[in-house]
């Protein structure tokens, strides 16, 4: 069987494991050659994710019988429709069902028309003006503080929040303005109230009529320790054995995945349903979960956490998707803990090093037993270089999460260059600090 990957990121590389599990042949168009993946691939194009014309000239002459979108970029250009048009199943949303991430206003409207529960306080604007003001000013006069941010993509960079990234409202006006003159994410602005509470995602795999769930990971989003810094793709995460997180209760688990089912009917009626992976990123706040935004295909890193435990088999999933029969497959996960952490170049994410030499020791990192997935790296004449974004990411997968945070930061001293990386990410003090908060924000006792 052939199977044709769209991406070359570190989601890609978890998913192109995933798929060689069964008996395929992997081919892949990737913008930079990622030689993870390449090592797994019959073939590769390097070509952009969003060059539809090289999309559609690599899929004539492979013919595949199966594709799969990683990235979101392409799912906005209509990767998934033209694909389909060439007669390629596709895991992945349609153009329309995509806006769902490549659309906030798009996802908010969904919500407030079909009643879902899990939305907050927001509105959209199309350009700077006295109401965008008035509203931020508004916000505040409710004690609420403003998250301003573009209503289209961004690659998870194009968030700020008052009282963390921006200093206070005035600073909050200006970074507005600076989305509707650069014309960053489209050029249109969401203005939302920022939730307080602690952030999971949930992913499920939907077929337009059915959906079936995955562990709930929790990503980082901030670039430095302690959750400081500026907002990134995500520097690391965590998942449970029991799947679930240290600081949610069964309700909230129940109410988080009513939030998501409702979605996929609401999808269903909107824009004739959702195919593919979605991603909910939620904020679990004193009154349950609330939705930030959803994504359209695998959350990076949270693929890494979610496909390195995963029992059933990711090509009959996969399969099961296109043909829109989800109901007859299981889709089971080993009861065991998972810890990502991300090497990114310094710098990262506002000013990263770029085009410099990153040094990694396969066997060493093979060794302490953790799984590498190369990212935003580009191979040329057998050597390493790192492209500005996110580098290197590796995995610990174990029975605890101790033992799985320290098999992945064992694996980060074989990763060299200029680098860093969050430390942090799944210890015990970061964790007990998630749980601490959601007992305060209910009131309990600590």
């Amino acid at each position: 069987m052939k199977v044709l990957l769209i991406g070359g990121g570190a989601r890609e590389s978890a998913i192109a494991h995933a798929l060689k599990k069964s008996d395929i042949k992997l081919y892949t168009l990737m913008k930079n050659k990622n030689p993870g993946i390449a090592r797994l691939s019959e073939e590769i194009r390097l070509a952009k994710e969003t060059e539809l014309n090289e999309i559609e000239d690599f899929a004539k002459k492979i013919n595949p019988d199966l594709a799969i979108i990683g990235p979101e970029a392409p799912l906005e250009k209509g990767a998934v429709d033209l694909l389909e048009s060439l007669g390629v199943p596709t895991v992945g949303p349609s153009k329309e069902a995509a806006k769902i991430e490549t659309s906030k206003e798009f996802m908010r409207n969904l919500f407030k028309k079909y009643n879902i529960k899990g939305s907050l306080l927001w509105k959209s604007f199309d350009e700077y003006g006295e109401e965008l003001e008035s509203f931020i000013d508004e916000l505040t006069e409710k004690g609420i503080k403003a998250v301003v941010k573009p209503v289209g993509l961004t690659g998870g960079k194009g968030v700020k929040v008052v009282g963390e990234q921006l200093k206070d409202n005035e600073e909050a006006k200006k970074y507005a303005k600076e989305i509707f003159e650069s014309g960053l994410g489209g050029g249109k602005v969401l203005i939302e109230e920022k939730l307080e509470g602690v952030e999971f995602t949930l992913h499920g795999f939907v077929d337009k009529d059915n959906i079936k769930f995955t562990p709930f990971v929790q990503d980082h989003p901030h670039a430095l320790e302690g959750d400081k810094g500026s907002i990134t793709g995500g520097m690391g995460s965590y998942s449970c054995p029991n799947h679930k997180l240290p600081f949610l209760t069964e309700e909230d688990a129940k109410e988080a995945k009513e939030i998501m089912e409702e979605t996929v009917k609401a999808l269903k009626k909107e824009v004739d349903g959702y195919k593919g992976i979605l991603y909910g990123q939620f904020m679990l706040t004193k009154d349950g979960p609330k939705i930030i935004e959803y994504n359209a295909r695998f959350g990076d890193p949270e693929a890494m956490n979610i496909l390195a435990i995963l029992k059933s088999n990711f090509l009959d999933i996969c399969e099961a998707i296109v043909n829109r029969r989800l109901d007859k497959v299981d889709v089971e996960f080993e009861n065991k803990a998972t810890v990502c952490k991300y090497v990114v170049p310094m710098g990262y994410p506002d000013k990263p090093v770029r085009g410099e030499e990153i040094y990694v020791d396969e066997e060493k990192i093979k060794k302490v037993g953790a799984i590498l997935h190369y990212a935003s790296v580009d191979e040329r004449d057998g050597k390493l270089y790192m492209t500005g974004s996110r580098a290197v990411a590796v995995v610990g997968v174990s029975d605890t999460i101790e033992e799985a945070e320290r098999i992945a930061e064992e694996a980060t001293k074989f990763i060299n260059g200029r680098v860093y990386h969050r430390s942090d990410i799944g210890k015990k003090e970061l964790i007990r600090k998630r749980i601490e908060k959601m007992r305060k924000l209910r009131g309990l006792v600590i």
